[in-house]
């Protein structure tokens, strides 16, 4: 089998022994955690049916969690921007045509205003965003006191900063920092046609500095920015084959704005997003596979196709960073309507 070395598990379970609600996984079975994923293999299995797809998705998601609950987590920007990085999707680039404003570091008692307002509303997790290419030294002290300010309401906590040294993640770990984010974005071989002003290295090496430091890792990409099905399993492959999966794995969905080298892409159709949220789910078996950027394009039915196919993590929140998010009363009624609940942290 391309997704697992492990021939035991019937292709079709007994249906009289499957899932029930009090136990997703009712026979231990989980499928070996693999760091040698291949572009040929992640591409094979994106191009499965659909059906046998989803299954194969649904037994790995089921191995490790529990498929009615879903992990929310609030994105705030604390510093919007002005940034100096030439990213085609994103709108904080300071070197593109159209950029939205560069504002100065959000002030401490606001973000932790914003921090009580996400967990009033069912956030587990809180994550802060600075549209920076890596963190000034005054400014690192400022997130510090914003990473303790967090967590001592009961919140885990999530940055994304730009490029860092080993020196800054130690810092940021001493903080009591839970998870950094930081994408691939894109395949290898795509990167430079999204990014010039950093190198694929360059992430890679972020990465390898977080995880030095004991802090879990939020690593993704994103799909719609003119890549192919090669390029997407290419994606999917990098993270896959990293020496530890990431925790998280945010998967996004382009989101055209204007002004933006990407603002004519071409849209990718709900069944083509979820094919590669269910590749995640698969070779990541055990990470959690969020929904991020773009759900707002998304309607309830696209929504639902794609926690079968394992996303398992969303944003609340009317905004990513920049960008629109479902409202937090849509949300509320979409999980409802699924019958599925926030997850407990941890779980």
């Amino acid at each position: 089998m391309l997704w697992s070395h492990a021939p035991h598990v019937p292709r079709h379970p007994d249906p009289r022994s499957g899932p029930s609600p009090r136990n997703p996984n009712p026979g231990g079975w989980q499928p070996e955690i693999r760091h040698d994923w291949t572009r040929d293999e992640v591409a094979a299995l994106i191009d499965l049916p659909f059906p046998e797809l989803i299954f194969r998705a649904q037994l790995a998601h089921r191995a490790y969690f529990d498929p009615t609950r879903v992990q929310i987590s609030t994105l705030l920007s604390i510093k919007t921007g002005g940034c100096p990085e030439d990213c085609a999707y994103c709108p904080q680039s300071a070197l593109h045509e159209k950029s939205v404003k560069a504002e100065r570091l959000m002030a401490l008692e606001k973000v932790l205003t914003e921090a009580r307002a996400a967990k009033a509303a069912g956030a587990g997790r809180f994550c802060m965003g600075a549209a920076w290419r890596s963190p000034k030294e005054r400014d690192l002290d400022t997130v510090c006191a914003m990473i303790k300010g967090v967590k001592s309401l009961g919140l885990e906590t999530c940055v994304t900063l730009g490029m860092l040294d080993g020196d800054q993640s130690r810092r940021l770990k001493e903080a009591g920092l839970d998870y950094y984010n930081h994408n691939l974005d894109t395949s290898p071989e795509y990167y430079d046609k999204i990014i010039t002003t950093r190198t694929y290295q360059d992430r890679l090496d972020t990465l390898s500095n977080v995880r030095d430091a004991g802090i879990n890792v939020c690593c993704g990409g994103i799909v719609g920015m003119g890549e192919d099905e090669s390029d997407r399993a290419g994606l999917i492959a990098s993270l896959a084959s990293l020496p530890q999966h990431p925790e998280s794995v945010p998967i996004n969905l382009l989101v055209r704005v204007e002004g933006t080298p990407l603002a004519e892409a071409e849209a990718v159709d709900p069944i083509t997003f979820a094919r590669v949220v269910a590749a995640a789910r698969i070779t990541m078996p055990a990470s959690h596979v969020r929904l991020a950027a773009g759900r707002e394009l998304m309607s309830d039915e696209a929504h639902a196709l794609v926690f079968l196919a394992g996303a398992n993590s969303i944003f609340c929140g009317d905004k990513l960073l920049t960008t629109p998010n479902p409202a937090e009363h849509r949300d509320r009624k979409l999980l409802a309507n699924l019958g599925m609940k926030p997850m407990t942290e941890g779980h």
